[in-house]
């Protein structure tokens, strides 16, 4: 009997689908039943293989061995996750497969992660897709009843391919480019890099920053306040002030409009990292796995989305799920319950996936006994979908305008008539958001009754108040993804479909990416470019650190899916921009290619090459890239005696060849003893002996 073999990411997602699809035979890296067998990846089982793996003279930094351009793409598994290939192909090749089901997340890194092991494996077999927006049962079972082929999404493959086959390409030749050509390491990414220079100009920008005083004049009789226009010179507000005091002031305008406000969206995935990190401090790749666990949990709808809506024909399903909120959240009952489900329904907006929801499977389960984060999680996408559904918020502004001395002086009044979704934010902020108050936006103020226009008012008082502009906030998680969104927004039309840096799926990796590899920093809540990321975004040049030109890839993977361009016009692109890179490499001149060297102190002279050697954090390495050596701080020899190498015994190895070294560790003959370590040259690498000092004959 021939069966299908369905792929899935996750080991608990294969589950899933084992227990819908009867398929309880457990084996080793896989669930058997009747009909089908269900297996899974590791995540990313295979990536693409290192230059040296192309080549082995790309071991070495060589710019002169640059562009490294693969004619054939090379596929690795990393070994930790061998076995489980091993099962899958073996799987693939089984004779009772007919087909195979990509089950793995419906979405481009889905598409990438089923394909890499599809090809590495050499299978041939047809392949359907799974496409699904929810782990619970009922969306399981449709999905594989509405399977299609998987040629349909070639267009998904093909820009999940290329994004990835483009980063590797400007990675390892711009980040080779750079380093060898400094003589230091910097690394290059076709997202990382510009998403850093925004944090660093932002940085710059505050530190330059220098404060300006303005100046307003307050008048009031006793009851109501107006206030000047800001004022730029001192003088000139000073002399207003003065002449307003004690003299009358009318009323030249009064102005009531009724005013409205509408409900918030509902969340996609940057919105809810956003309000996430807001609201609670969690990083934006916290949120993104805690999502991820609640996803396979069944307890929300698919979380790499960028859609904040939903489709026509979910509109009987949202309406129930709205109706049961109140089950979930406390500080909700069912009079705050609104009707605009019309307002969350859009097809156009959605394309992959529709915005992210409580599942009615959460509504089941409850949420009391999930961990406080998971839990803090939850109630933000519930409230939201309460909020996105509610009433608007009704207000009554009242704008007034008094003149006195030729100057016109104003204030303005808000009072609520009808909460509507603010009721529900006001209390989910009052209940569940601890970590620190959040500033409202709209503060409720009222103008005095009694006012009228016309009215003259006797005597007022006059008063200066001193003012200073404000520096730029350093970015946080939110700001920063807010930033990385709208990118390059500018210098699009209004019809460009996709715009900024990277995907609400990779935002978050792109981010803990700069901070991993020092060239960002976490302060608080803050994210600070370090001295070495500042360092890098001086030498990287404008095209690299661009907003706009990166965004524009994104587009183009996004007409690449729709079958709007072709993989080799898009790769074309990238090849250009990667010998581009090269050709500005090459003009750089000597001295500007040893600004990292200047400020570093030469700890000796290198025995192979006779090259300056100077400290790292690892080791003692020579300046000259193509010379192979180093000194490293620790190592095997001088461990086992309790010993790291230091910058005193390296500069007296260098110079000597030979350091007296006090207070070895013998664990042997558990004892200290003192000695003599020597270096000498094997081969053009370093071996250390120890030379005992003879006992001084009494």
């Amino acid at each position: 009997m021939s069966k299908f073999l369905v792929i899935a990411e996750k080991p608990s997602v294969a589950q899933s689908y084992a227990k819908n699809l009867s398929a309880y035979k457990r084996e080793d890296g896989y669930l058997e039943g009747e009909s089908c067998i269900v297996s899974w990846c590791l995540g990313h089982l295979a990536e693409y293989a290192q230059p040296e793996e192309y080549d082995p003279k790309y071991e070495k930094w060589q710019f002169d061995d640059l562009p490294i351009l693969p004619e054939a793409w090379k596929l690795k598994v990393s070994k930790d996750k061998k076995k489980q290939f091993d099962v899958l192909k073996g799987l693939m090749t089984r004779s009772d497969v007919e087909y195979l089901v990509n089950g793995c997340d419906a979405g481009r890194e889905g598409e990438l992660i089923f394909q890499r092991v599809y090809v590495l494996a050499g299978c041939r077999k047809p392949v359907k897709r799974l496409w699904i927006s929810s782990m619970e049962d009922a969306a399981i079972q449709k999905g594989f009843q509405t399977m299609k082929s998987e040629e349909e999404y070639k267009n998904l493959c093909m820009a999940a391919v290329c994004r990835a086959q483009a980063d590797w390409l400007i990675g390892m030749n711009g980040t080779r480019a750079y380093t060898t050509r400094y003589f230091k390491r910097l690394v290059v990414g076709r997202v990382q890099t510009p998403t850093l220079a925004m944090i660093a100009e932002r940085q710059e920008r505050i530190e330059h920053f220098q404060k300006e005083a303005f100046y307003k004049v307050a008048l009031t009789d006793g009851k109501l306040t107006v206030v000047s226009e800001n004022i730029a010179n001192e003088e000139a507000a000073d002399l207003l002030a003065a002449l307003c005091n004690g003299s009358t002031a009318v009323v030249t305008q009064m102005k009531k409009e009724d005013k409205k406000a509408f409900p918030p969206r509902l969340y996609d995935l940057t919105s809810l990292q956003r309000e996430a990190n807001r609201y609670f401090g969690y990083t934006a790749k916290r949120t993104l796995e805690m999502l991820q666990e609640l996803y396979e949990e069944k307890l929300v709808t698919y979380p790499r989305t960028d859609s904040q809506f939903v489709t026509e024909d979910m509109k009987d399903s949202v309406e129930e799920l709205v109706g049961k909120m109140p089950v979930l959240l406390s500080f909700v009952d069912y009079g705050q319950l609104g009707h605009g489900i019309k307002r969350v329904i859009n097809n156009a907006k959605v394309s992959d996936h529709h915005a992210i929801l409580p599942t009615k499977e959460a509504v089941e389960k409850g949420i009391s006994d999930l961990p406080a984060d998971k839990k803090n999680l939850m109630m933000l996408i519930c409230q939201q979908l309460v909020q996105a559904t509610g009433e608007e918020y009704l207000y009554e502004q009242t704008d007034i305008t008094v003149k006195c001395q030729e100057h016109d002086f104003k204030a303005r009044g808000k009072i609520p008539v009808q909460m509507g979704f603010k009721e529900v934010e006001k209390a989910f902020k009052h209940l569940c958001v601890k970590a620190e108050p959040v500033e409202e936006k709209e503060k409720e103020t009222s103008i005095p009754a009694g006012y009228e226009e016309g009215m003259r008012l006797f005597p007022v008082k006059a008063e200066k108040t001193t003012h200073y502009t404000s520096p730029p906030k350093p970015f946080n998680e939110d700001t920063l993804l807010a930033a990385m969104e709208t990118a390059g927004n500018k210098e699009f039309d209004s019809e460009t479909e996709k715009k900024g840096l990277g995907t609400p799926a990779t935002r978050a990796s792109i981010i803990e990416k700069l901070v991993s590899s020092g060239y960002a920093q976490r302060k608080g809540k803050q994210i600070l470019p370090s001295t070495e990321g500042k360092e890098l975004v001086k030498v990287m040049p404008e095209y690299l650190k661009s907003a706009v030109m990166t965004a524009e890839w994104e587009n183009q993977l996004l007409l690449m899916e729709k079958g709007e361009i072709t993989d080799t016009q898009f790769m074309g692109e990238i090849t250009s921009l990667v010998r581009k890179i090269l050709e500005v490499c090459r003009e750089i001149p000597e001295e500007e290619r040893r600004r990292f060297q200047t400020a570093r102190e030469v700890i000796g002279k290198c025995p192979v090459c006779g090259c300056d050697v100077f400290e790292g954090k690892q080791n003692f390495y020579c300046s000259n890239r193509q010379c192979d050596f180093a000194l490293w701080k620790e190592n095997r020899f001088l461990g086992s005696m309790g010993k790291n190498l230091d910058k005193k015994m390296a500069r007296e190895l260098l110079d000597k060849a030979c350091t007296h070294v006090k207070g070895l560790y013998s664990k042997k003959k558990d004892m200290k003893f003192d000695a003599d370590l020597l270096l000498t040259l094997e081969d053009g690498k370093p071996r250390f002996h120890l030379e005992f000092p003879k006992k001084k004959k009494k």
